[in-house]
Parts: structure tokens; C-alpha cells; sequence
């Protein structure tokens, strides 16, 4: 699974600030419809930090789907960042699983410069381990991922804009 965040007019430490601010992260759950959720950042003295989001959301999934995962999903979201490069990048690992659930994906975020803007590139394995039927709710994993990339895509420039 590939997706992108694009951020224009705006450098990858003005993202990275972003996203170490738990009010946005808040925004972020609940533009996604997130019924509950919980957000812990701890940044670190050599620039490095991690995130967790945990949330409840609704199970926007194909009824077959539903019938494994149930009508709402405890996603619990961790990114570990690296601190800076000297151009200001920046690498997280990730992980999105399912509690209760035997779905997860690993990956990996890259935040970097691109021209005048910023851009977030978010890629991941995904697998469902339930036989049969995985590899199908593995591709409705994704497309929620991708949706809730574009909605803090979204909120992010929102965000940006009004807080500037």
C-alpha cells in the first residue's frame, strides 16, 4: 500500500510540528469519525519522537468484512520518527493494527522537501490473517488507510492556514 500527503507552501518542519501537536491530532480522529481516541507524543532531546493514536472508529467495511471485524474498529497508530536530516528530512516507522484483530500494517513514513512544499509519502504492508477471506479485507484496509491520508491531508492544510 502507497500513498502521499502533499503540503504546499510549507517545509517538512512545519509538518513535523504539525504532527507533534496533539490538538491537530485530535482534528484528525475526529474528521476521520473516530468515537473515541486517545493521542500520546513524547519528542525526544535529539529531534527524534513517536506517536500513538488510538481511536475507535466506525467499521467502514463490506459486510463480509464486518463479519470478522465487527460494526467499529480499535485502531492503534505508532510512528517512531527519526530526527532530521541535515536537508531537514525525516523517517518514521509505522504501524496501524487492529485490536482484537489479526490485522496489522507495517511500513514506514518519509517526510521530505519538494520544491515549496512538503510532501509525507506513506507506504506499508498489509496483512489479515484470516484464511480466505484476508487478502480481500486486506484491500479494504488499505483503501481506509488511504481515505484517513487524505482526510489529515485535508485538515492539515486547514490547519495550516488558519494557524499561520
Amino acid at each position: 500500500m502507497r500513498t502521499e500527503i502533499n503540503y504546499p507552501n510549507t517545509s517538512p518542519e512545519q509538518v513535523f510540528a504539525l504532527g507533534m501537536d496533539p490538538a491537530f491530532r485530535a482534528a484528525v480522529c475526529e474528521a476521520t469519525h473516530a468515537t473515541d481516541f486517545d493521542v500520546d507524543i513524547s519528542e525526544n532531546d535529539d529531534g527524534s519522537a513517536s506517536v500513538t493514536v488510538n481511536r475507535t472508529m466506525p467499521a467502514d467495511l463490506p459486510d463480509l468484512a464486518k463479519k470478522f471485524m465487527g460494526d467499529t474498529v480499535h485502531v492503534v497508530q505508532t510512528e517512531m520518527w527519526s530526527a532530521p536530516n541535515e536537508s531537514g528530512a525525516r523517517t518514521a516507522d509505522l504501524t496501524i493494527s487492529i485490536k482484537g484483530q489479526p490485522a496489522k500494517m507495517v511500513g514506514a513514513i518519509f517526510l521530505e522537501s519538494i520544491g515549496d512544499a512538503a510532501r509525507m509519502r506513506i507506504a506499508g504492508n498489509i496483512k489479515v490473517s484470516i484464511p480466505f477471506v484476508g487478502k480481500t479485507i486486506e484491500g479494504e484496509v488499505a483503501k481506509g488507510i488511504i481515505a484517513a491520508a487524505a482526510k489529515e491531508q485535508e485538515t492539515g492544510i486547514a490547519w495550516l492556514s488558519a494557524h499561520k
